[in-house]
């Protein structure tokens, strides 16, 4: 004998057993699986599903259509034979029975709900039965029964949708807003697609076959209690076991049992860490220390490295001055190299500590980062958790040696290695640069830049001037390697010679005159005869590359200054040519004597 469970009206358009979800229903009517976006607030939403429920009362207790449970007589391959009280026996199509394997869930002799459908009996003359539209009614029943008790039920989240999640509950598609997800905001929704979720009816609405469940509602009573149990255990200070929820750019938030915490970047490690996943991952179990807490805001800040002991303290008995250590570069900058010599510990080379060379543009041409490197330590200043590192001390400074290696007054060739307006500087090994000043590049140009000498690159040779190893200064001379043409010149020549010079050029005050190559000398207005008049004129007191006689009447070797002057050389010229016509005519008178007393002697 079968027992009537459900009566339900069939035959109207909103019948949930005819619907197909997704088809209208009436005309104007909404899908039946679209979230009634209309009611906004929550008197609205009430009011509106009492109507409804009113509805669904209307069609539960209508005359037709009713839901039993039959004796499950036959299975065969298209269909299932129930007897369900009737004259008649009933049939219920095969595939409404066949599990996920394919196989029918029933066997003869089990009990089976379903529903009587209306049109008559079967041209084989059964009674139509509907084991689906059963487990529906059913199905919603158990829904409208866990929404008016408030309980928990599981769905199956099936894919996105437009603000949210669809979900299935109890074999009936849910929607699960994002907002109603978790109880913080919920971003990514793609992981969650799969999941099986605990969650409770938030609206349900039978005649529309709409379902809204919430997963906030579910957990918020369990996580308010939980989070209320890890806040009573939070104070500054505490050691807490936590769970990595998530990683940022700056660190990374710690799950304590309903409460988070904040994880900086810079609390991970005594170490370097550019980012908080060289150290963890989501999911981690992770001891940390409560750093700071702010009971009104709830703000807690945490920290794994104040764990351990800090290595900066002890820093001075592992590694004195003159140590030598090995350690990796971890980053290169345009000033230098940092290394790590311990977890927690780096120190930096600088550029000028890399080589004794000066030439050294960027530290990536002496090392690259991940290198191994052995160094030597230079300084520490635990307070400001810096130690200093060198390279170039490894091995021997070129300039302890200098003195010994070269002599002043001694000829040296090396590469010119840079330029400046005051002189170049030379490189005539590793580590030792000479100055050649503007000034000791030649005895008689006047140079206004290095470039009009030299050029980049190029090897010259010069001599030692002056070695200071104190200051690591060298100086060099390229003219020191040629005689000097003015202490030449002041060796062979003395006041009051004649010398033969042509003139360079006019000034207000007199001519200059080149003596010899790269020395001039002086000749002033007031030594050249007419010069007034010439210059009244608008001309040169003497002609422009002219040659000329000049007496040297000043001279001074120190300031290297000739003074000349071309009356004095005329006049001794006059001087000179008086005294030769005197000695000729001297000469003749002698001889004319000479031949009277030949001719005396004669007679």
């Amino acid at each position: 004998m079968a027992t009537r469970l459900n009566p339900l009206m069939p035959g109207t358009p909103q019948d949930p057993d005819t619907a197909t979800p997704g088809a209208p229903q009436d005309a104007g009517a909404e899908p039946a699986d679209s979230v009634d976006l209309e009611i906004q607030s929550f008197e609205e939403a009430m009011a509106a599903d009492d109507f409804e429920h009113q509805l669904d009362e209307f069609a539960q207790n209508a005359p037709g259509g009713e839901v039993i449970a039959g004796l499950v007589m036959k299975v065969t391959a298209k269909e299932v034979i129930v007897d369900v009280g009737r004259k008649s026996e009933g049939v219920v199509p095969i595939e409404q029975v066949l599990g996920p394997d394919g196989q029918p869930k029933v066997q003869p002799g089990a009990t089976l709900e379903v529903l009587i459908e209306r049109g008559g009996l079967t041209p084989e003359g059964f009674i139509p039965l509907s084991h689906r539209r059963a487990a529906q009614i059913r199905a919603w029943d158990e829904l409208e029964q866990a929404a008016r008790e408030n309980r928990t039920i599981e769905a199956k989240v099936l894919s996105r949708a437009p603000g949210g999640l669809l979900a299935e509950a109890m074999g009936e598609e849910a929607f699960l807003p994002s907002s109603q997800i978790d109880v913080r905001p919920v971003h990514q929704l793609d992981g969650w697609v799969g999941q099986t979720v605990e969650v409770r009816v938030l609206k349900i609405n039978r005649r529309r076959r709409n379902l809204v469940v919430s997963r906030r509602m579910a957990i918020e009573e369990a996580y308010e209690a939980r989070k209320s149990a890890a806040l009573a255990n939070i104070a500054e200070g505490a050691v807490l076991v936590g769970v990595v929820k998530n990683l940022t750019e700056y660190g990374a938030f710690v799950d304590l049992g309903g409460v988070d915490g904040l994880l900086h970047v810079s609390d991970l490690s005594h170490g370097r860490v550019t980012h908080p996943s060289e150290m963890l991952s989501p999911g981690m179990e992770l001891t940390v220390k409560v750093l700071k807490y702010d009971p009104d805001k709830h703000r807690i800040s945490l920290g794994v490295k104040q764990l351990m002991p800090d290595p900066w303290e002890t820093i001075h008995e592992r590694y004195p001055i003159g140590e030598r250590v090995i350690g990796r570069v971890v980053s290169i900058t345009d000033y230098g190299a940092f290394v790590e010599i311990e977890a927690g510990v780096e120190g930096l080379i600088h550029i000028s500590e890399m080589t004794w060379s000066r030439r050294l543009k960027h530290p990536s041409k002496v090392v690259k980062a991940g290198d191994q490197v052995e160094a030597v330590v230079l300084d520490v200043k635990p307070s400001e958790r810096r130690v200093s590192l060198g390279i170039k001390q490894l091995e021997a400074d070129p300039w302890t040696t200098v003195g010994e290696r070269y002599a002043i007054g001694s000829v040296v060739e090396g590469r010119v290695r840079k330029l400046t307006d005051f002189g170049a500087f030379i490189e005539i090994e590793e580590g030792i640069d000479g100055l050649v000043h503007i000034s000791d590049f030649s005895w008689t140009k006047r140079i206004k830049h290095p470039s009009e000498i030299v050029r980049k690159g190029q090897v010259v040779q010069a001599a030692i001037l002056a070695i200071d190893t104190n200051a690591r200064r060298l100086s060099l001379g390229v003219k020191q390697l040629q005689p000097d043409a003015w202490e030449t010149f002041f060796h062979e020549h003395m006041v009051n010679d004649v010398v033969e010079g042509t003139v360079k050029r006019a000034a207000q005050f007199g001519v200059f005159v080149e003596l010899a190559p790269g020395v001039e000398g002086l000749c002033h207005n007031s030594e050249i005869a007419g010069s007034q008049d010439r210059r009244q004129s608008g001309g040169s007191p003497l002609e422009i590359g002219g040659a000329f006689r000049f007496k040297i009447i000043r001279m001074n070797e120190n300031e290297k200054r000739i003074g000349l002057s071309l009356m004095g050389a005329v006049d001794e010229d006059e001087r000179s040519r008086l005294k030769s016509y005197g000695r000729d005519a001297a000469a003749a008178t002698m001889s004319f004597e000479e031949a009277l007393r030949g001719d005396d002697d004669a007679s």
